[in-house]
């Protein structure tokens, strides 16, 4: 499988519009240990200043979220309950929006993401959540910030879904309508989506 590189015009896309056509596009990561990659099958936009769940809400300019005021097609990930997630960061510079990756369909690298995950899990539950699909293939905070078309970490073509389903993203009851923006995207009846 020859995965290389998306190109930087892929995520000059509004983040809506990204969020969808990263499905069935394949996330790599590349490690001392081996390769592991999975076909992205379920994400979540955020769309910052404007959106009460995103970090980058009112435009709140930290030293996490500071990747996302950068060029899109980088890597946000940060820290919730000890779980490392992974977003791609979008929109133009000094717009701070990004997706977040919640679920992948293992394709390379599945012997490695039942050692790192644990030998007791079953295929299903090895990637089926944001917490999962990072410890399985190896991404840690040590990508925060890194160009997803020139290092260890990237994103390559993949097929296109059939079907796309929308809803309502998961886990943000506290911030206030936001929480029904219809912002999460998955591939109709794959059985990898986190829930």
């Amino acid at each position: 499988m020859a995965l290389k590189p998306l190109p930087a015009a892929f995520y000059h896309q509004e983040t809506l519009d990204l969020a969808q056509a990263l499905l069935g596009k394949i996330l790599i990561k590349e490690t001392p240990a081996g390769t592991a990659a999975g076909r992205i099958i379920e994400t979540e936009a955020y769309k910052g200043p404007l959106d009460q769940a995103a970090h980058s809400y009112r435009n709140r300019r930290t030293k996490r979220t500071e990747v996302m005021f950068g060029p899109c097609g980088h890597t946000y990930t940060y820290v919730m309950h000890t779980h490392c997630l992974f977003n791609v960061v979008s929109a133009a510079e000094g717009i701070p929006e990004a997706i977040l990756v919640r679920g992948v369909e293992p394709v390379l690298g599945k012997e490695l993401m039942f050692e790192r995950r644990g030998h007791h899990h079953k295929e299903i539950n090895l990637t089926s959540g944001p917490g999962k699909l990072t410890k399985a293939l190896g991404i840690t905070m040590d990508d925060y910030g890194k160009a997803l078309t020139d290092s260890d970490i990237y994103i390559a073509a993949g097929d296109q879904p059939v079907s796309i389903s929308a809803g309502p993203r998961i886990g943000i009851d506290n911030s206030g309508e936001a929480k029904d923006y219809p912002w999460r995207y998955w591939e109709t009846g794959n059985r990898f989506v986190s829930r």
